[in-house]
């Protein structure tokens, strides 16, 4: 259920944000319509609708299996809808000018292991027809591959090999970047070295970043959570309203008048249940204890 699924983000580690972030103006830079994906008679996803504004960071959240992978396979180009309509800066999947907005980092590398970092991400800047070096510099410093630019790829650690991955995919400068569960497997400090390296570039480029995980503390930064499970959106909204819905904060005061405490709390409009000589209260905000 999804009260069960979202009643951890209650007590998430806070990950880094950046403190001077630019505001953005509201505008879609991606919309979503009705967007259906069939394998034979399994519906992976199932109608969905998705508004992204530019520089947004928007998260999908689902257990694995719920359709994340296929959305994000739709909306970059790579997989075919059975219906609905997409749309990327007025360009629609299919178009070169569409590929030209969007940078995808895949849960498996397409790097060669046996190239070099700097080999690796040269050959894929020359594939642009107008490589930045001074961009390619630039994601070097931000992700701190200098250390590991002669290293081959297949020697990387997890993290080293995400950082480049994640490099690699921003060389053409998009306005899209789609993450598809970047941090599986990768300890807490690569986590937020990452993701503080892209707090960075949002605010420098405005950068809109899509994100899709299992791991609920990676959507506390978020600008808005799409929660999908098998294959349908059933919550969408903002990180605090989210945990204000489903995963309420609880005040545990001990009394010995536990009957009064209960009916003062129910006259409030808060929902207050007595266990032992405790009176546990549902609160929405922490300033209301």
């Amino acid at each position: 259920p999804l009260t069960a699924f979202l009643k951890t983000l209650g007590a998430i580690v806070v990950m880094l944000r950046p403190t001077n972030r630019k505001q953005v103006t509201s505008m879609a830079i991606l919309e979503a319509k009705s967007l259906t994906k069939t394998f034979g008679p399994k519906v992976a996803v199932n109608g969905i609708n998705l508004t992204v504004d530019r520089g947004q960071f928007v998260a999908f959240l689902g257990p694995n299996g719920a359709g994340k992978s296929t959305t994000i396979g739709m909306l970059t180009g790579l997989i075919q809808p059975t219906s609905g309509t997409i749309t990327v800066a007025d360009h629609t999947p299919g178009q070169v000018a569409y590929r030209q907005q969007i940078g995808v980092v895949f849960q498996d590398s397409v790097l060669d292991r046996q190239l070099t970092v700097n080999e690796n991400l040269r050959l894929r800047a020359r594939m642009y027809q107008h490589p930045d070096t001074a961009w390619f510099d630039q994601l070097i410093k931000q992700f701190d591959l200098a250390p590991i630019l002669n290293q081959t790829y297949g020697t990387l650690s997890g993290g080293q090999r995400r950082r480049t991955d994640i490099a690699r995919a921003l060389l053409n400068h998009p306005q899209i970047l789609f993450l598809d569960e970047p941090s599986t497997g990768l300890d807490i400090q690569t986590r937020q070295t990452i993701w503080s390296a892209l707090a960075a570039l949002r605010v420098q480029t405005q950068l809109t970043v899509i994100l899709t995980t299992h791991y609920l503390e990676e959507t506390e930064n978020a600008d808005f959570v799409y929660v999908i499970d098998r294959g349908e959106i059933i919550a969408a909204d903002t990180v605090v309203d989210l945990k204000n819905r489903y995963a309420a904060h609880q005040l545990t005061i001990q009394t010995t008048a536990a009957d009064r405490v209960k009916t003062v709390a129910n006259q409030a409009g808060l929902r207050a249940n007595i266990v032992a000589n405790e009176v546990h209260v549902n609160i929405h905000h922490p300033q209301q204890a």
